[in-house]
């Protein structure tokens, strides 16, 4: 039997719909779940929240936006990691952030995607989507002074578990996946050299996760990608093996509170070698299933064969995905990308 497929976020299309009935023709069978693409302002991740949240807030001051130059017609787009909004909190201002928008994206997308359905453009039995980064994320990216962080990171938290609360509101549960984006954590956890980080990154990471599984219900499906950020398709801090994702994807299970149903890992495509899959031989079975991030379009095929195959050699049940969203891809690379999904998801190791 074919091996599962996870879509991991963004996809480089128009709309919802294109992504939703693309996608889901294409990997018919294959995915539990569809995401919506993040399309529009949301194709960078994060950077929608700099965007519409943090720029204009005012409570806070802008330091840095970005110069312009990877997209003039589009000057919010970053030109690498050093090209990211900046933040500082002002003098003596409470913070309250009212809105994020994720939830209004969310029932936006989910509206087409039941349109769809009743449509019979989808498969029968896929849910919806939603991912969303931590609440660690966006302040840890864009405020770059510990004590300006420190003040963020617990008003920005408690807006995001609103948003939440209201996406689950307004999407039945058994028609919905949930998606944290884990990445500050996982390269804080790894050892990035970012002069603004708090200490203690670990207790932070454990102590979120009981928020992060609560909010999110019962009869809803719950996932974790571990994510070594790629913007520009280059990692900021290359994995040297999975060991960093097995811990913090145990501690998930350990900590959540309630069922993981997925973990997704990246794999580099030049690590082909068994050492650097070797930490899966201690992943928690509570996890649900793995995903493990090694579909790269630039190799196909064979590429993929070769990771596969390493992987094989720790853990079979496995399903397949690329390392992160395809979002800042050409949207005509698409097709063919998922067409290598479906090949590579029928391939023995």
């Amino acid at each position: 039997m074919a091996r599962s497929v996870l879509l991991v976020g963004s996809v480089p299309l128009a709309t919802a719909e294109d992504v939703f009935a693309t996608c889901g023709n294409a990997l018919d069978g294959l995915v539990r779940s569809l995401p919506d693409g993040e399309v529009g302002e949301r194709t960078i991740w994060i950077v929608c929240q700099a965007l519409r949240v943090f720029d204009g807030h005012e409570a806070l001051e802008t330091v840095q936006r970005p110069s312009g130059k990877a997209d003039p017609s589009r000057p919010w787009i970053p030109d690498g990691l050093d090209d990211l909004s900046s933040f500082r909190v002002r003098p003596g201002a409470t913070l309250h952030f009212e809105d994020l928008h994720y939830a209004s994206w969310a029932e936006e997308s989910y509206q087409a995607f039941c349109a769809l359905r009743e449509r019979g453009v989808l498969p029968d039995g896929v849910r919806f989507q939603v991912s969303l980064p931590t609440p660690a994320a966006p302040p840890t990216f864009f405020v770059h002074d510990p004590e300006h962080l420190r003040a963020i990171l617990e008003p920005y938290e408690a807006a995001m578990l609103r948003e939440v609360e209201q996406i689950c509101t307004r999407i039945p549960a058994a028609d919905l996946s949930i998606q944290w984006d884990v990445c500050s954590e996982v390269l804080e956890n790894a050892g990035a050299a970012l002069p603004w980080l708090l200490p203690e990154p670990w207790e932070r990471y454990v102590a979120s996760l009981s928020k992060l599984g609560s909010a999110v219900p019962e009869e809803a499906l719950l996932g974790f990608h571990f994510c070594y950020a790629d913007l520009g398709h280059v990692h900021m801090l290359e994995p040297t093996d999975l060991s960093v994702c097995v811990r913090m994807a145990n501690a998930a299970a350990d900590h959540a509170g309630r069922r993981v149903d997925w973990v997704h890992m990246p794999v580099p495509a030049d690590r082909d070698d068994t050492d650097y899959f070797s930490p899966l031989a201690e992943l928690s079975p509570d996890v649900g299933q793995l995903y493990l991030g090694l579909v790269h379009d630039h190799d196909g095929i064979e590429g993929a064969a070769r990771r596969l195959a390493a992987a094989e050699t720790v853990r079979q049940d496995f399903g397949v995905a690329t390392e992160c969203g395809f979002g800042r891809r050409d949207p005509s690379s698409v097709g063919r990308l998922l067409s290598l999904h479906r090949e590579i998801a029928s391939l023995d190791g």
